[in-house]
């Protein structure tokens, strides 16, 4: 039996193709109007912040007059993902040069994922993509069309990339909450914790560990520098199967 909160697939794809629509006249709603106040919750609230009566409350409307357009918030949760995918910037084509295009498209999702952080909560393993997804995943195949990969590497190359992003931009929404619910910063942590750590760890020989814990400060919390320095061990990688093909 299929889980509550699995949405119905065929009802979801028609919100993602209706996700454009112009709101009607009497209510003034439409699916990508209430998208679009979910958004905003979700911004500052996550996911979990995002009800249907409170987007009735935030639209001015009663919570029945949603269910005319979404029945429950996991169908709504693609058509958010559906909006948010067009503010990544047009990819442009590679002009040959497909590793600075996937260095663009990483960095498009790191700052999409710096604004909305929910987006990283949202499953990924059975993707329903509307318009918008369907352009943008057009638009990175082609990237790597035509650079000496089959069609399965092309997709693997596409996934991996997104993965390393969405991990490392995953690191920053565990730092911001961690701030949030212990009332300190990553440093303010570190050197609450130090001299307890130190006595317990006294008796063992780590230096390796204490000399890169010296030279990259602790606690380690650049989840930029991560994410670069990772993405260019991948595409470095790329390269080089790239190059013994030739």
């Amino acid at each position: 039996m299929a889980e509550r909160d699995y949405p119905d697939q065929e009802k979801v794809l028609a919100l993602l193709f209706r996700a454009h629509d112009v709101p009607a006249r009497r209510t003034g709603l439409s699916v990508g109007k209430i998208a679009d106040a979910a958004i905003a919750l979700a911004d500052t609230s996550g996911l979990d912040g995002v009800s249907m009566r409170g987007l009735a409350h935030e639209l001015g409307v009663g919570t029945m007059s949603l269910y005319n357009y979404i029945s429950t918030k996991a169908e709504l949760v693609p058509v958010m993902a559906e909006r948010v995918i067009a503010e990544l910037p047009e990819v442009e084509p590679s002009g040959g040069n497909w590793r600075a295009a996937l260095e663009r498209i990483a960095d498009s999702y790191w700052h999409l994922y710096q604004r909305h952080p929910w987006l990283l909560e949202v499953p990924v393993t059975r993707p329903l993509l509307g318009p918008n997804g369907h352009r943008q995943a057009e638009a990175e195949f082609r990237v790597v069309d035509d650079i000496g990969l089959d069609e399965r590497e092309m997709a693997a190359v596409i996934e991996a990339v997104h993965k390393h992003t969405a991990g490392a931009a995953r690191r920053t929404l565990e730092i911001r909450r961690d701030a949030e619910r212990s009332g300190m910063t990553d440093d303010q942590w570190w050197y609450t914790i130090a001299p307890s750590l130190a006595v317990h760890l006294s008796d063992m020989y780590l230096p390796v560990t204490e000399r890169v814990g010296t030279a990259i400060g602790a606690p380690h919390t650049d989840p930029r520098y991560d994410f670069e320095f990772g993405l260019a061990l991948l595409l470095d990688g790329l390269e080089r199967l790239l190059t013994t093909r030739e």
